[in-house]
């Protein structure tokens, strides 16, 4: 992982994808735990806002499992920890003052999306950078689920590829999961600061 060339796309352009962040044997066990996880009814179908104001809806068609990093998994320690040296070397290059990470678990049944939104809530802005890790595998363009960032110089789409990483700022880019022909697994995750 190059932490420069992520912290100068940052920078520049507010956004980044780095291809092979996780290994092959971490992006399996991850998968395979959040398969295990949904074949136990322990996914639930998820919901937008928070609080008092989170409600299910129709903008989006995905089942999530909150991680608990209190009690994580191998697998998710693992995860949290390649994490965390993103979150080090980002401050350090960038003064962002991240303090730490809330992520899920995020699977898409064939034909399910997200639509067009921005990550932080509106009275709140403890979410500084959203992150993305893919836990496909074998995956083609043609099987679609791309995530599109609306950029200043029009859409951009990243491949849901197992093993890729994709991070942006959560209060600049708004995004949407575009719907796939086949299963789409990923953890979504947010850098928070106090």
């Amino acid at each position: 992982m190059d932490i420069d060339a992520i912290a100068q796309a940052l920078e520049a352009h507010s956004w980044c994808v780095v291809p092979d962040f996780l290994d092959k044997r971490l992006t399996t066990a991850l998968a395979e735990e959040c398969r295990a996880f949904d074949a136990g009814a322990s996914l639930v179908p998820a919901s937008t806002g928070r609080g008092a104001g989170r409600q299910r809806s129709a903008l989006r068609g995905d089942r999530t499992r909150w991680f608990e990093p209190d009690c994580p998994t191998a697998a998710q320690a693992d995860f949290f920890s390649r994490m965390d040296a993103v979150r080090v070397a980002l401050n350090r290059r960038l003064l962002l003052g991240l303090e730490d990470l809330e992520a899920h678990y995020a699977l898409y049944p064939p034909g399910a999306g997200y639509m067009r939104h921005l990550d932080r809530f509106r009275d709140d802005d403890a979410r500084v950078m959203s992150a993305v890790a893919y836990l496909n595998g074998e995956w083609h363009d043609t099987d679609g689920g791309h995530l599109r960032l609306h950029l200043p110089d029009g859409p951009h789409d990243v491949v849901p590829r197992g093993g890729t990483l994709a991070l942006f700022l959560s209060a600049e880019i708004e995004h949407e999961v575009l719907p796939a022909s086949r299963e789409r697994l990923s953890i979504a995750g947010w850098f928070r600061r106090r």
